[in-house]
């Protein structure tokens, strides 16, 4: 597989990510962690399912438990971290610093073996964040009881970009490993909603259909195709267009009646997209030989 077909496949994770929001709306009201034991189950066994339908199942058995621990630690601890974080301080504010993990996936990446970060990288992460910004919202509020929900996004976004980063390390783990990755973080999840949270299931059709969609998409698939993306992709340009998940997931919103239309996400749009460019152009010139060699 080559890796621009990789990077591509990676984007698809970022297209499902933005249906996040409009498949949670019909959700509700399913408290976030019960939500996420549902959306997770459906995530694992649909991996299942496909292993077993290609004799893949195997696979599992070559994976170390430190690598399933550190796999299950990135998916359950974002989704810990980001549902605190949102219930302590304003969801906006906490939303915008929890979207601070596609910078630091490509502030970061110049550690991994074989990358190199460039100045258009940072220029492009730093556009495409300031586009997100304007559509999560500006400023951060100046309340001192929404601090431990800051810090606890913060968190959020090292706790993704570090498992990012680290997909990118197991780059000879099979992908066929986030399944289980899926399952543990839906019987962690299930524990957490036990002890945090009353037990509220959907309330009709459209809720389940909800759940499901969730768990096939952007808290399924989504997991499946990212993995591989990161690992195989131009990481540092998949860091970068993570920034349109936003963008997209607003004009979704949009088209379906649920949030009204702006100028900002014109402005929006222009400054993601060139962010994406200047990354893009980043990796060109990264990829180019040196004089001489």
């Amino acid at each position: 597989m080559t890796r621009g077909k990789a990077t591509s496949i990676g984007f698809t994770a970022v297209l499902l990510w933005a249906l996040l929001a409009l498949f949670t709306v019909g959700s509700a009201p399913v408290p976030p962690l019960l939500l996420n034991a549902l959306c997770f189950a459906v995530g694992g066994a649909i991996g299942v399912v496909w292993l077993i339908a290609t004799g893949s199942i195997g696979q599992l058995r070559t994976v170390s438990w430190k690598v399933y621990a550190a796999g299950t630690a990135g998916l359950f601890g974002y989704h810990l971290f980001y549902f605190s974080a949102l219930r302590l301080a304003p969801p906006a504010e906490a939303g915008l610093i929890a979207y601070l993990w596609p910078l630091l996936i490509v502030l970061f990446s110049g550690l991994l073996p074989g990358e190199r970060l460039t100045l258009w990288h940072i220029a492009g992460a730093a556009m495409a964040f300031a586009g997100a910004a304007l559509i999560l919202g500006g400023g951060l509020s100046a309340d001192a009881s929404a601090l431990p929900g800051y810090a606890l996004a913060l968190v959020c976004a090292l706790t993704w970009s570090s498992y990012s980063l680290l997909s990118r390390r197991f780059g000879t783990v099979p992908t066929a490993a986030v399944a289980v990755y899926c399952l543990a973080t839906s019987v962690l999840s299930g524990l957490a909603h036990l002890v945090l949270e009353p037990t509220v299931w959907p309330e009709d059709a459209l809720g389940w259909a909800s759940v499901l969609a969730l768990g096939l998409g952007p808290v399924g698939l989504a997991f499946y195709t990212w993995d591989l993306g990161v690992k195989r992709g131009d990481i540092q340009l998949l860091g970068t267009a993570s920034y349109a998940a936003p963008l997209v997931s607003t004009l979704v919103l949009v088209a379906v009646g649920i949030a009204p239309a702006s100028p900002t996400l014109l402005i929006s749009a222009a400054l993601i997209a060139g962010g994406a460019g200047l990354a893009a152009l980043g990796g060109r010139r990264k990829m180019r030989p040196e004089p001489g060699v």
